[in-house]
C-alpha cells in the first residue's frame, strides 16, 4: 500500500509550484512581491459580459445541469468568430465543443484518443498540459523543438522514421507558451501536408490568438485547405477577454476528433454553468473593442518590459505575440540555472518569474515573464532587478566600475 499510484508516479513534482509556494509565503509575511510568474490576467472582463452573467444568473431556471458540449448559442458564437477572424466555416453541431478552458479540452481529447503506449510528438519547452495530458492518458512523449524552422521539420521526419510505435499525434502551440514564437500560414500548410502524408493528427493550441503585436495577426491551422481533415484547434476566452477564472474554451475542427472528445466529456461533466456560457456568448457576439484595447495594453507593457529591463542590465528579446517574454538568464548568472535564479529573484528582488525548466528540459537557461502587472510595476520590477544584479557583481548600465 506504500507504493505511489501508477499515474502519480508518471507526474514529476511541478517545478513552478516550488516558486509559487515561496511567493505565497513571502506575501504572507507582508512582502510586496511583483508577480510576473503566472499568466493570470489582471484586467476585468467587459462590463456587458458581467451584466449578462448577472442577468442570466437571476433567472430561476438557469441553475440546473447544462450541456456537456456547450449550449447551442455558444457553439454558434464560436463558429461565427472563426468565420469573422479566419474565414473558416465550422458546423456548430459537429465541429465545435465548449471546454472548461484549454487545459481541460486538451486533457479530455488526450483521454479520448490515446491508447497506453502511444507515442505523442510535443514541443519542448511547452506548456505542461501539452505533454502531461497525454502522459496521464498513458502515452509516451517524444519531444520536438518549438522553433518553427527547417530543423523543426527535420526533427518531425526523424521522429516518424525512427520511433516505434510510430507517433499518432502532434501537438503545436503558436503563439507559443512559454517561448512566444509565432508562425505564418505557410508553416501550417507544410505541417498539414506532412500530417496527411504521415497519418498524424494535429492538435493546435491557439490560446493566444488575439495577443499579437506589430500588426501581424496570428493564423489558424484550419485556414489551410484540408486542415480540418487532420486538425483540432483549441482557443480560450481567458486572455482575449480577461476571463481566465471563468474556464471557457473551445475545441473546433475535425469531426471524428470532436465526436470522440464530446463522448468522453459526456461521461465526465455536465458542462460549464449556464450563466457563464451565456455571458461567454455576449463576449463573442458583442462589441469587440475590448480585444483591440487589451492587445494595445499588452503591447505597451511589452515595450516597457523590454526597455526597462534592458536599462537594468538584462536584455530580453521582444516577443511578437502572447502575454509572455521568454528571457535568457543574464549571462553572468547563467550558471545558477533557471530554478535557482528564479528563487533568488524572488528573495532578493521581490520579483516572481517562472523558471524555464518547469516547461521541459529545453527550457533550462530561461525564465518566463508574464506581462500581468501595470507599466509602473514593471518599471519597479526592473529597478529591483538592477539592484539584485549589482549585488551579484553584474555590471549594469550606469553602474560605476569598481
Amino acid at each position: 500500500m506504500s507504493e505511489e499510484f501508477y499515474r502519480i508516479r508518471r507526474l514529476p513534482p511541478y517545478v513552478i509550484a516550488e516558486v509559487n509556494a515561496m511567493r505565497a509565503a513571502a506575501r504572507a509575511r507582508g512582502e510586496d512581491i511583483i508577480d510576473l510568474g503566472m499568466g493570470n490576467p489582471d484586467l476585468p472582463p467587459p462590463q456587458h459580459v458581467l451584466d449578462k452573467l448577472i442577468e442570466v444568473t437571476s433567472k430561476p431556471d438557469a441553475h440546473g445541469y447544462s450541456q456537456s458540449k456547450g449550449i447551442p448559442g455558444l457553439r454558434r458564437a464560436q463558429a461565427n468568430y472563426y468565420g469573422r477572424r479566419f474565414g473558416v466555416d465550422l458546423d456548430p453541431e459537429t465541429e465545435v465543443v465548449v471546454t472548461m478552458g484549454s487545459k481541460e479540452g486538451l486533457a479530455s481529447l488526450a483521454t479520448a484518443i490515446t491508447a497506453p503506449g502511444d507515442v505523442i510528438l510535443a514541443p519542448n519547452p511547452s506548456y505542461p498540459i501539452h505533454t502531461f495530458g497525454f502522459i496521464i492518458a498513458g502515452a509516451t512523449i517524444r519531444a520536438v523543438p518549438t522553433t518553427p524552422d527547417e530543423a523543426y521539420f527535420e526533427s518531425l521526419k526523424r521522429a516518424m522514421e525512427f520511433t516505434i510505435p510510430r507517433p499518432s499525434v502532434l501537438v503545436v502551440n503558436y503563439p507559443s507558451n512559454p517561448t512566444a514564437e509565432t508562425v505564418d500560414l505557410a508553416f501550417y500548410e507544410r505541417l498539414v501536408a506532412f500530417a496527411k502524408d504521415q497519418g498524424l493528427w494535429i492538435l493546435s493550441d491557439l490560446a493566444y490568438s488575439e495577443l499579437y503585436y506589430d500588426g501581424n495577426p496570428t493564423p489558424s491551422i484550419l485556414q489551410v485547405k484540408g486542415g480540418k481533415d487532420v486538425a483540432v484547434e483549441f482557443t480560450s476566452l481567458s486572455k482575449t477577454y480577461s476571463m481566465a477564472g471563468w474556464r471557457i474554451g473551445f475545441a473546433v475542427g475535425n469531426r471524428k476528433l470532436i465526436a470522440a472528445m464530446t463522448r468522453v466529456k459526456s461521461y465526465l461533466d455536465y458542462g460549464a454553468f449556464t450563466p457563464i456560457q451565456a455571458a461567454a456568448c455576449a463576449a463573442l457576439n458583442g462589441p469587440q473593442d475590448i480585444v483591440e484595447k487589451n492587445r494595445q495594453l499588452y503591447h505597451k507593457r511589452r515595450d516597457v518590459l523590454v526597455e526597462s529591463f534592458a536599462r537594468s542590465g538584462w536584455d530580453i528579446p521582444s516577443p511578437r505575440a502572447s502575454m509572455f517574454a521568454w528571457a535568457p538568464l543574464p549571462p553572468a548568472l547563467a550558471h545558477l540555472g533557471s530554478l535557482e535564479f528564479s528563487k533568488q529573484l524572488l528573495t532578493e528582488a521581490k520579483v516572481a518569474v517562472a523558471p524555464g525548466v518547469g516547461y521541459g528540459e529545453n527550457g533550462e537557461g530561461y525564465v518566463r515573464i508574464a506581462m500581468v502587472e501595470n507599466e509602473q510595476r514593471l518599471r519597479q520590477a526592473a529597478r529591483n532587478v538592477k539592484r539584485y544584479l549589482q549585488s551579484m557583481g553584474v555590471n549594469t548600465p550606469g553602474a560605476k566600475a569598481g
